[in-house]
C-alpha cells in the first residue's frame, strides 16, 4: 500500500471537487503541488485521518530496522511491541474519521490472531461497510483506478489470504475471484491467492482459465501452485517440469521453497518488490504453507531432485545465505 501517494490522490480528487472541472492539464498541476506538501491541502476528516494512518505506517515500518541483530525472545518482544503501538496509532486514528477502511482493517491485522478468530473480524469488518463501499456488483469496468475504492479491494484480498491461512480454500478461492472481477488489473494480487486455492482444489481447469486471464504471465505464486496442483494430480513428469519452471523462472526459487524464512504480517496487503526475485518466492513459499502442510510427502519430493537441492545450496553460497 502508498499510503501517501493515495492521500496525494484523495486530497487532489476533493480539492478539483471543490474548484471544479479542471483540464487534464490543470489537475496534472495539482498533483505535483499536493504531492510537494500534502499536509497543506488537507482540509476534511478523512484525508487527516489517512495522513495519521501514513504516518503510522512509516513509524511501523522504520521500527522494523532496529530489530535485525536481536535475539528470538527480544525480537519477539519487540515485534509485539510494535504491533500494539501500530494498533494504538490505527484506533487513534479512527477517532478522527471512523470511516477510515484501511485504518480499521490495520488495526485488526496488527492484533496478530490466529486464522479463524481472525477471519471473523475481517468478515464483521466487510459487512459493516458493504452497503457503502460494496464491489460484488461491479460494473465492467476496473474499481482500482478510484482511489476511494481501494480499500474496499484490499480488505477483500485479506479476507482470501486468511481464508486460505485458515484452511478455508474454496472461500478463498471465492473471495480472490471476486477482487478480481472487481478490479480485473489486479494491483492487489489476488490471482496469487487464487492460484494456489485452485492447486488445492486440485482445479486444473480454473487454474488454465486464471492463468490464461493473465496471459500467462508468470509468477513464484502462479508456478509453485502449478506445482502442486500436478504433484496432487498424480502427473509427475509434468509436476518436475513446472518445478523445474519455479526454479529457473524466479530467483532463489529453490532455496525459498526449501529454506523457508519469517514473513511479517501484511499491513494491510502484500509488499511491494523486484518481479521474480527471492522476495516473491518467499512470499509465495509462507502463503504456500498451509497447503505444503498438507502434503506431508512434497517437501521430500522436492529434496529428491538433486538439481532442485544442488540449485538451492547454489545460491546460498552465492549469497552468503545460511544452509
Amino acid at each position: 500500500m502508498n499510503a501517501w501517494g493515495e492521500l496525494v490522490e484523495r486530497c487532489a480528487t476533493h480539492r478539483r471537487e471543490k474548484i471544479g472541472p479542471l483540464s487534464d492539464e490543470a489537475y496534472a498541476e495539482l498533483l505535483l503541488a499536493v504531492r510537494h506538501d500534502p499536509a497543506s491541502f488537507i482540509d476534511d476528516p478523512s484525508e487527516q485521518a489517512f495522513l495519521g494512518l501514513a504516518q503510522a505506517l512509516d513509524a511501523y515500518h522504520e521500527s522494523l530496522d532496529d530489530e535485525d541483530l536481536l535475539d528470538d525472545e527480544a525480537y519477539q518482544a519487540a515485534r509485539t511491541r510494535r504491533l500494539s503501538a501500530l494498533a494504538e496509532h490505527c484506533a487513534e486514528v479512527s477517532t478522527t474519521d471512523e470511516k477510515c477502511l484501511d485504518a480499521r482493517l490495520v488495526r485488526i491485522l496488527a492484533s496478530d490472531l490466529d486464522p479463524d478468530p481472525l477471519l471473523e473480524e475481517l468478515i464483521g469488518l466487510e459487512q459493516a461497510v458493504a452497503k457503502d463501499l460494496p464491489i460484488d456488483a461491479a460494473p465492467s469496468s476496473d474499481l482500482w483506478p478510484d482511489v476511494f475504492c481501494r480499500p474496499r479491494l484490499r480488505l477483500r484480498a485479506a479476507v482470501a489470504r486468511t481464508c486460505l491461512d485458515g484452511a478455508r480454500f474454496r472461500m478463498a478461492a471465492s473471495a480472490a475471484a471476486s477482487v478480481i472481477d472487481a478490479s480485473p488489473s489486479d494491483p492487489v494480487g489476488a490471482r496469487h491467492t487464487y492460484a494456489l486455492a485452485l492447486a488445492r482444489l486440485e482445479d486444473e481447469p480454473g487454474f488454465d482459465a486464471l492463468d490464461a486471464r493473465f496471459s500467462r504471465q508468470g509468477s513464484p505464486w502462479l508456478h509453485l501452485a502449478r506445482t502442486i496442483l500436478l504433484y496432487k494430480l498424480n502427473r509427475m513428469s509434468a509436476a518436475r517440469r513446472a518445478l523445474r519452471g519455479f526454479d529457473e523462472l524466479n530467483v532463489g526459487g529453490a532455496y525459498a521453497l526449501l529454506r523457508p524464512a519469517y514473513v511479517e504480517i501484511y499491513l494491510p496487503d502484500r509488499p511491494k518488490v523486484s518481479p521474480g526475485g527471492l522476495e516473491e518466492g518467499t512470499f509465495a513459499v509462507r502463503e504456500a504453507e498451509p497447503i505444503i502442510a498438507d502434503i506431508p510427502d512434497f517437501i521430500g519430493w522436492c529434496q529428491d531432485h538433486d538439481w532442485f537441492v544442488r540449485s538451492a545450496e547454489r545460491f546460498a553460497e552465492e549469497n552468503d545465505l545460511d544452509w
